[in-house]
């Protein structure tokens, strides 16, 4: 690991210093600044892990060595960024940006320059953020970065997209209230680690299966594609950042 303030974030696009809102700001995830508070709120609420397909971990050198170092930084198309709510003020000098509270983490992959597309995932939230302003701000500002224009500072991608086990409604929703669009369920899509049981998609397996006791997840796919941002999109997501929830 980098030290501090010389982290390689290794993302395949320019990467900015931070994203904000009225209420929110990300900036992006470095392990020394921010492992340990997320994991310490973390480990209180496994549940956030759920419908993800790693997690919850033991430790935070897990969380740290398995998904920022072990998966994140090696993969030139994946970035993570820890979000603060703006709204919240702490004296906690290990949870502040500016005396704002840690309130979550949320990223991108899938990210390709080539066929000027992303993902937005990632999303683990604290359940004292959750049905507040800080997920709808956090994609929104995501969603501004993919999608404007450079002239306007966005990286002028063409698709946007949020893929969402199709048992975690509430992601679902999420994304739908964002103005993403459902394209597909894709069936059997991931198989899940031998740990995942709650998020399975409920169907048996075939005797002999090669990856037997590990449970398979059906996937919803939604995306926001530039002509959408650009007919209406962009404004719709504002009002929606610009909720008072």
């Amino acid at each position: 690991m980098s030290a501090e303030g010389t982290y390689d974030i290794n993302f395949c696009f320019s990467v900015p210093e931070a994203l904000e809102s009225e209420r929110v700001k990300l900036t992006p995830f470095i392990p020394s600044k921010h492992a340990e508070t997320f994991f310490s709120a973390a480990k209180l609420h496994p549940e956030i892990f759920t419908y993800l397909p790693f997690g919850p971990y033991e430790a935070v050198d897990d969380f740290v060595d398995t998904l920022i170092e072990g998966r994140i930084r090696k993969n030139p198309g994946e970035i993570l960024f820890a979000i603060f709510d703006k709204t919240r003020r702490t004296s906690d000098t290990n949870e502040v940006e500016n005396n704002s509270a840690l309130a979550g983490l949320v990223g991108l992959l899938n990210s390709s320059p080539t066929n000027l597309a992303i993902e937005i995932g990632f999303i683990m939230i604290l359940p004292s953020f959750q049905r507040t302003h800080v997920t709808s701000n956090a994609v929104g500002l995501l969603l501004h970065y993919a999608l404007d224009l450079p002239v306007d500072g966005g990286l002028g991608l063409r698709r946007a997209v949020w893929q969402a086990n199709v048992f975690n409604e509430a992601s679902v929703r999420s994304a739908e209230r964002m103005g993403f669009k459902l394209e597909a369920v894709l069936r059997w899509d991931r198989v899940l680690p031998i740990d995942k049981d709650d998020a399975r998609n409920k169907k048996g397996e075939r005797n002999g299966d090669p990856r037997a006791g590990c449970v398979g997840r059906d996937t919803a796919m939604l995306s926001i594609c530039w002509d959408d941002w650009e007919s209406g999109g962009k404004e719709h997501v504002d009002s929606i950042m610009d909720r008072l929830e």
